[in-house]
């Protein structure tokens, strides 16, 4: 079966253009040209993708993204013009697995969708199994992090890393694994991405609760470990 894919983007043009080569790829397409349809859409409909413009009518691409998350975990590329490296960071803590700015070479666009499709069928949980490391505990199905009682707030990309990791628990994994396995083959972002995220996750585990859970192996890469020490 094939992808089905949410466009939201009020230039008319741009969003028929996308549609167009979507569909000569095989995906199932949907538009809508302003945020509070788009985001409509994206809760009612049965999306593999939203591909979701930030300069929108009604909500921001950006209100949208938040709002989505608040009920929905369906990957999300972001679209804009505005090359500013805070709206890149707001969207992707936000839980936009990707973004790409205007103008985009169609090609780089659907090297994106591949990247994030393949990533996000990589991590659906088979078994729905929560997965644990002393505390720590990590469930899928729910998509939910708590150490001990306290939740822990992730990103959608810090969570697929910690999901990784725990999956592989005790088994050191290279940054270029790491970035196989969240970001895709096609990653074509900022090589130091892995080691920006790890250093996100101690942040919100290792400094907050005053554990050592993710280990760095020098030359090798990160792994992490049950024993806390």
């Amino acid at each position: 079966m094939s992808a089905r894919i949410l466009i939201i983007e009020d230039e008319q043009k741009i969003a028929r253009f996308v549609e167009l080569e979507l569909t000569h790829e095989g995906y199932e397409t949907e538009k809508a040209f302003d945020g509070r349809a788009g985001l409509e859409l994206a809760l009612r409909g049965d999306f593999d993708l939203v591909l979701l413009d930030v300069m929108l009518p009604g909500l921001s691409g950006l209100e949208v993204l938040r709002r989505l998350r608040n009920e929905s975990s369906v990957p999300v590329i972001m679209v804009t013009a505005r090359d500013a490296v805070m709206d890149k960071v707001s969207g992707l803590d936000m839980g936009a697995n990707d973004y790409i700015t205007k103008p985009f070479a169609i090609e780089e666009l659907l090297a994106r969708i591949r990247a994030v499709l393949r990533q996000t069928e990589q991590h659906s949980p088979a078994h729905m199994a929560a997965l644990r490391c002393g505390a720590l505990c990590l469930d899928p199905a729910r998509h939910t992090v708590a150490y001990g009682d306290t939740p822990v707030n992730l990103t959608y990309k810090e969570f697929l890393l910690l999901q990784t990791l725990m999956e592989n628990r005790d088994i050191v994994l290279s940054r270029d694994t790491l970035l196989e396995r969240v970001w895709g083959y096609d990653y074509l972002g900022e090589t130091n991405v892995v080691d920006v995220y790890i250093r996100y996750l101690r942040q919100k585990l290792d400094d907050v609760f005053d554990v050592k859970l993710i280990h760095t192996v020098r030359g090798v890469g990160y792994v992490i470990k049950g024993d806390e020490t």
